[in-house]
């Protein structure tokens, strides 16, 4: 780029009579030094956190075990309430039952 700097300011000194060809010139100038300067800057990064929105893996392994052990646990409390149930039921015949013979012994 340089090359093309010093070569454009000879030009501009050859051509200090012919207006057109000093403007043109300059022009010319200007555009390599805004070439050099964009070419020198960095990509500018963005500001903002990039945070991400989904879970990973381990933490949908951690809610899918955490699902199944509470889910094995109502497993064993419904039986717990069914069996309780039926024995219940099984007390409460077996003491109608009891009612029974002993009314019919009056």
């Amino acid at each position: 780029m340089s090359d093309a700097l010093d070569k454009a300011e000879q030009a501009v000194r050859a051509a200090e009579t012919d207006t057109a060809a000093v403007q043109l010139a300059f022009a010319a100038m200007e555009l390599a030094k805004l070439a050099t300067i964009q070419q020198a800057q960095p990509q500018q990064q963005c500001q903002h956190d990039h945070k991400r929105d989904g879970r990973s893996a381990s933490e949908w392994l951690a809610i899918g075990g955490a699902v199944c052990v509470a889910s094995i646990g109502l497993a064993f409390a419904s039986i717990a309430l069914a069996l309780g149930g039926l024995s219940i039921a099984i007390v409460a015949l077996v003491l109608r039952s009891m009612w029974r013979d002993f009314n019919k012994g009056r």
